[in-house]
């Protein structure tokens, strides 16, 4: 017996659990401007998540999926990607959204049921949120496909939770992009949890990374809290997809720290010690940490920070409140491209209803 090849999945880290660095960084550190930024759209992206659960909590948005825990990954995913790449999002990426030009308001207009919220105005190409588990890696390396064939030089960043990578979907799109040598990069957000399914529970694989072998494809494992570690792969990974070498598949381990929705209680299936822990590692933290050491962060920045990120976020939730709703037709509006004929007589029912006040 003979063998035929050797296969690893390598892990990265640069800082320890309080923003200290484990060794040598890497050059996305020396970037301060960067890292700056960086850290003000996780705390925006945190401020927001606590005003939209409030907001579900009194009736003025419907469920809302929180991103506590997956600050971090999201900001490495918009500070890396080009404008002219187009961004393949599931239902846990404000931090990126927010990088990409999305507004808040526009968010808020989403997770409202405002399919206006879908329409994003400053990264049009930019794929509406998934909520359907993987179906939007499929839709990914179709985007890259037709990348390839244009001859054009971009990327796609798709994004999808580690209970989505049991799904066929996603198994068969890594198998295509690696197959047609396509410019895409899969981010897997594995923050332990498939709703109330632990990892352990989801897949037999050691690793979630370890399943881009199987389509020829790199898989790296990185740490979700760690900026430095996450950006580092983002660069990398969109530098390899940009120069024609095809797609990669990065693996950031994090936590949820919130429920799976405002739908969910995870009291019913993790225990208070197990979020202790988690939050003893909270990504945001760790980067603040890290600032302050290195002399580009103090109290009186953080601060003026949380005051004007929280009159960022009222400012968009004024704009969100005072829209007027749309009418009725519109859940039959957005669809399709041209509306069945047999769907006409139902939707000029509900806008005669409308127009004559029953509705």
């Amino acid at each position: 017996m003979r063998q035929i090849h050797e296969f690893h999945v390598d892990s990265t880290r640069y800082l320890d659990d309080h923003g200290k660095p484990l060794g040598e960084l890497p050059p996305q550190a020396g970037n301060t401007d960067r890292v700056l930024a960086a850290y003000r759209n996780m705390v925006l992206t945190r401020t927001f998540d606590s005003k939209a659960i409030a907001l579900q909590r009194t009736g003025k948005c419907g469920t809302y999926p929180s991103v506590l825990g997956h600050e971090v990954v999201g900001t490495a995913i918009g500070q890396s990607m080009a404008k002219s790449d187009v961004f393949v999002p599931y239902y846990r990426d404000q931090a990126a959204h927010l990088l990409r030009g999305v507004s808040l308001t526009e968010l808020l207009l989403y997770w409202g049921g405002d399919e206006r919220g879908s329409a994003w105005q400053n990264c049009p190409e930019d794929l509406p949120i998934s909520v359907p588990i993987a179906t939007q890696c499929c839709h990914a390396v179709g985007v890259a496909a037709a990348m390839k064939i244009r001859d054009e030089n971009r990327a796609v960043v798709c994004c999808i939770g580690d209970g989505g990578t049991s799904k066929g979907d996603f198994l068969e799109s890594i198998n295509l992009a690696g197959a047609w040598h396509l410019p895409v990069v899969f981010v897997v957000i594995n923050n332990q949890w498939a709703i109330s399914t632990p990892r352990s529970l989801q897949s037999g694989a050691e690793t979630i990374a370890q399943k881009a072998i199987s389509a020829g494809l790199p898989g790296h494992i990185v740490d979700g809290n760690d900026y430095f570690a996450t950006v580092e792969a983002l660069d990398t990974a969109l530098g390899r997809a940009h120069g024609g070498k095809g797609a990669t598949v990065i693996e950031a381990i994090t936590y949820r720290l919130g429920d799976h929705t405002t739908a969910d209680d995870a009291t019913r299936y993790r225990t208070a010690e197990d979020l202790k822990r988690a939050w003893e590692k909270d990504g945001i933290k760790r980067l603040q940490n890290w600032l302050h050491d290195n002399g580009h962060w103090s109290p009186d920045k953080e601060k003026s920070l949380q005051a004007d990120c929280k009159q960022t976020v009222e400012r968009a939730v004024e704009a969100y409140l005072a829209m007027e709703a749309e009418p009725p037709t519109a859940m039959l509006d957005y669809l399709f491209e041209t509306l069945p004929a047999a769907l006409q007589p139902q939707r000029e029912q509900i806008a005669s209803k409308y127009r004559g006040g029953d509705l």
